[in-house]
């Protein structure tokens, strides 16, 4: 007796290849959604952001500054500060060298170590010397141009483009930033672009508290 199975290739190859479309759907329908949220799962929360509690406000073009202060403190996220060494971080709209020789005017860096006593002997030698002698019309002149000289850095230093950012004290480490900039300088669009920028900080930082705790 011979038993004859019928066994057509051709619908075989087919229903195969189309198990396998559909596999090949099933694992491309996945894995556009998971790599884009791959960057979120593994990026660095900085632990420092969560360690904020007061804010010091720099300074900012078009008084934004102002307006970041009422939105802060509406929201309750930071306590803003008038005292620059009360404050855990710094906002501003710039970084750079004009923002480093801030932060040391508001943070002097701390004094050299006294020279010795001969060293000492000297400058009270110098010192009185010094009083002796009076300023000519120069040195005055030239001490008012040095002022005038500071008003124009912190001035150049005032002009935001958009940018913001939460600096730590200590570290001088950026913390977290943001660009939003305003489409005029009217109080309506500098209240709009304070409040996002808080709203997108509030939200940041929400994550950054929830994947610490």
């Amino acid at each position: 007796m011979i038993t004859v199975i019928r066994c057509d290739l051709y619908t075989i190859g087919r229903r195969r290849a189309r198990d396998s479309g559909a596999g090949t759907i099933f694992y491309m329908k996945w894995f556009w959604p998971l790599a884009l949220a791959m960057p979120s799962l593994f990026a660095a929360a900085n632990p420092q952001l969560k360690q904020v509690t007061a804010v010091y406000i720099l300074a900012m073009g078009n008084g934004e500054d102002q307006f970041l202060a009422n939105q802060l403190t509406s929201s309750g996220l930071f306590q803003v500060v008038t005292d620059p060494k009360k404050a855990d971080a710094i906002l501003t709209d710039r970084v750079g060298e004009p923002f480093e020789k801030k932060l040391d005017e508001l943070y002097p860096p701390p004094l050299p170590p006294p020279p010795p006593e001969a060293a000492k002997k000297d400058d009270d030698v110098k010192k009185d010397d010094a009083k002796d002698t009076k300023p000519t019309d120069d040195t005055k002149r030239h001490a008012v141009d040095l002022t005038g000289g500071g008003r124009v850095t912190t001035s150049s230093f005032n002009r935001g483009k958009g940018n913001f950012f939460l600096v730590d004290r200590k570290s001088r480490t950026v913390l977290w930033s943001v660009y939003e900039p305003a489409k005029d300088t009217t109080p309506a669009s500098l209240t709009k672009v304070a409040s996002k920028v808080v709203k997108r900080l509030q939200a940041d930082l929400a994550d950054k508290r929830q994947g610490g705790e």
